[in-house]
This record gives structure tokens, C-alpha cells and sequence, in this order.
């Protein structure tokens, strides 16, 4: 008889296959250089560089989807948006709304916890320029889907960026595709909403693309959809 294995275990067994992929040789390639020239910044670190799994709570009903590691943020750290300037931003909404315990989060050991919320990303490896190819999305796309059949308490997906929206989209077969826009909202079924934000790159903060109170106004009404109170 084989014995059933809990959600926690699938996803533990899941962030495993995750860490050893080597799927897409250009991002072996890259996320391992990274990691070996470093940062003059953290040249006394020892960087992750691997591919990063998702993280959070099991029971999460906020699923956050990013687009990959930043070369010397996760790449680094070996936890999604740990250790970079687009992760100061979200920890920080995240403890406003009630989803982290903590603003901030600089290792992957640092006693962040996630309440009801889960954070993953399109692709696991860093990619040179933040950009994948759509033939390393389409290699890494079965992670995620993985992950959305785990995670079945989720009832709200924030999608940071166009990348991880139209990924979304795609991956519920949404027809007519929704235009991507900062807080549009998408129903995909009667219990799932997906709810868009543009990504806290400090291509979008720096420039004012994105404020602050726009980020947040992302989470409070992720709040709303969730029916959870800030």
C-alpha cells in the first residue's frame, strides 16, 4: 500500500526537483558564473546558484508569481525575492496586509514567515537581463503548474509583470486575454480571481511607474478578493 503523501510533502518534493534542474543551459550557465564572479558587494557570500523554489504557506490563499530570481538577489540567497530591492518592497507591503511577519528579509534564514501567502515565480533560474526566452518559460512552465494544483486553497493570484500575468492567463486557458494593467482583475472561476500588479523592479520604483501606494493598494485589495481583513 502505498502511503499518501500530504501537501507539504508534494511541494517539498516539488522545491527538490526545482533546485536540480539543469534544463536550460543558458541559465546553468549564467546563474553558475554569477555565482562564482559575485558582486564586489557580497564577494565574502556564497551565493545559492541554483534554481529557486517557491515558498510560503501551504495553505496559502495568496499565491504572489513573480518572473524569476534576480541575479544577486535570490540567485544569492536561494529564496525568491530575498536579499533585492524588488523584495524590500514587497516583504514590506506583505507586513502591512497582515500576509509576513516581518517588512524586510536578507537571508533565507532571517525568521521571515509567510500567513497565507505563497510566492513563486515563472522561471527558478536568474536569467542574463531579466529576460527569459519564451522556449526557458515554456521548460520551467511545469514547476509552476505544479504548484497551482498543490496550493488549491488559493482563491487570489497576483501576477507581477505582464510575464507572470499572460503565464497565468494561459495556464487557465483565460479567452479572451485579458490586457495587462497595474490592479486589473481577471475572474477565472467562481473561487479564483487574478489580480494584477506591476513587478517592484527598480525599473518601475525608480521611475515612479510604481509608488508605493500603488503596491499597496495591490495587497489590500487581494485582502478584499480574499475576503481577509488588513
Amino acid at each position: 500500500m502505498v502511503e499518501k503523501v500530504g501537501r507539504s510533502d508534494a511541494l517539498y518534493a516539488l522545491s527538490t526537483q526545482v533546485v536540480k534542474c539543469r534544463e536550460c543551459p543558458r541559465l546553468v550557465r549564467w546563474r553558475e558564473e554569477v555565482a562564482e564572479v559575485k558582486k564586489v558587494a557580497y564577494r565574502s557570500d556564497t551565493y545559492w546558484g541554483k534554481p529557486v523554489p517557491g515558498f510560503g504557506d501551504e495553505s496559502a490563499q495568496l499565491l504572489i508569481v513573480g518572473l524569476a530570481p534576480a541575479a544577486h538577489g535570490a540567485n544569492r540567497t536561494g529564496r525568491l525575492f530575498t536579499g533585492d530591492r524588488s523584495g524590500e518592497w514587497l516583504f514590506r507591503a506583505l507586513y502591512k496586509s497582515g500576509y509576513a511577519n516581518q517588512s524586510t528579509s536578507q537571508t533565507r534564514n532571517d525568521g521571515l514567515t509567510l500567513k497565507g501567502a505563497y510566492i513563486t515565480a515563472v522561471c527558478r533560474c536568474a536569467p542574463p537581463q531579466n529576460k527569459p526566452t519564451r522556449d526557458e518559460e515554456s521548460r520551467c512552465r511545469p514547476f509552476l503548474e505544479k504548484e497551482l494544483a498543490l496550493l488549491n486553497d488559493v482563491g487570489v493570484i497576483v501576477a507581477l509583470g505582464k510575464i507572470a500575468f499572460d503565464a497565468i492567463s494561459d495556464h487557465f486557458s483565460l479567452r479572451p486575454r485579458h490586457k495587462f494593467s497595474h490592479l486589473c482583475e481577471v475572474r477565472i472561476d467562481e473561487n479564483r480571481v487574478l489580480l494584477g500588479s506591476y513587478h517592484p523592479s527598480q525599473q518601475n520604483t525608480f521611475t515612479g511607474k510604481l509608488t508605493e501606494e500603488m503596491f499597496d493598494a495591490v495587497f489590500t485589495r487581494a485582502c478584499e478578493l480574499g475576503k481577509k481583513s488588513c
